[in-house]
């Protein structure tokens, strides 16, 4: 199979994360399913860029927002599909032949993973099953799922939108007939570790229910640093 898929990661003082993230896209460099890795950083002051030509990854700066970084970087990805992933998430092992079926069977349609925290304990699970969950029943994962788009749909949807916060939901909801791979993305824990879990989560529905309701995007992300 051709290389296909333009990876686009945005960053941001990634640099403890970038790496991980990485090595976890090698297989699929191997198997000649990506064709670039595009960072989109917004002014790291840390090691992040260093890391991204490093690694033979395009480069692409512009302003803090992750919105905005993940515009820039899907206008300059060369792919025939996107995979939009986060800094903090690595691809589940395996996961390059399901992508790989899912381009040959999977009728064009945008696809996402099943979350997983790299974190042990029954909160993990909760939240992450709470999480897949929301997404099977309401068709709405959340960026740290990753997202599998076909470049066409992408634009034909009107891609991101140059917002701080919530810019995976405001894309989502404009797709139609999104699927579940069978396979996990495993995302850092570190906020619900340092917030709580329960908290954590309770601030993100509320701040789920305020976006619905036309809260400003920039508000809600003054409070979601909090």
């Amino acid at each position: 199979m051709p290389a296909e898929i333009s990876i686009v990661i945005p960053t941001l003082n990634a640099e403890a994360e970038l790496p991980g993230c990485l090595e976890a896209l090698m297989e699929g460099l191997v198997d000649g399913l990506i064709r670039e890795v595009v960072i989109t950083d917004g002014g790291s002051q840390d090691a992040t860029q260093r890391i991204a030509e490093s690694a033979g990854a395009r480069l692409v700066q512009g302003a803090a927002s992750r919105g905005g970084q993940l515009q820039r970087g899907c206008a300059a990805a060369r792919g025939d599909w996107l995979l939009v992933l986060h800094a903090d998430t690595q691809l589940e092992p395996g996961w390059s032949a399901v992508v790989s079926q899912h381009l040959l069977h999977g009728q064009g349609r945008a696809a996402y993973f099943r979350l997983a925290f790299r974190a042990r304990g029954v909160m993990p699970i909760v939240v992450a099953g709470w999480a897949n969950l929301r997404s099977h029943l309401l068709g709405m994962p959340y960026g740290d799922q990753a997202l599998l788009i076909r470049r066409s749909d992408y634009d034909a949807a009107g891609g991101y939108p140059d917002q701080v916060l919530m810019e995976d939901v405001d894309l989502v909801r404009r797709l139609q007939g999104l699927t579940e791979l069978p396979i996990r993305a495993l995302t850092s824990a570190a906020r619900y570790q340092q917030q709580g879990w329960l908290r954590r989560g309770a601030r993100n529905l509320w701040l789920l229910a305020r976006y619905f309701t036309g809260a400003n995007p920039e508000a809600l992300a003054r409070s979601y640093r909090k």
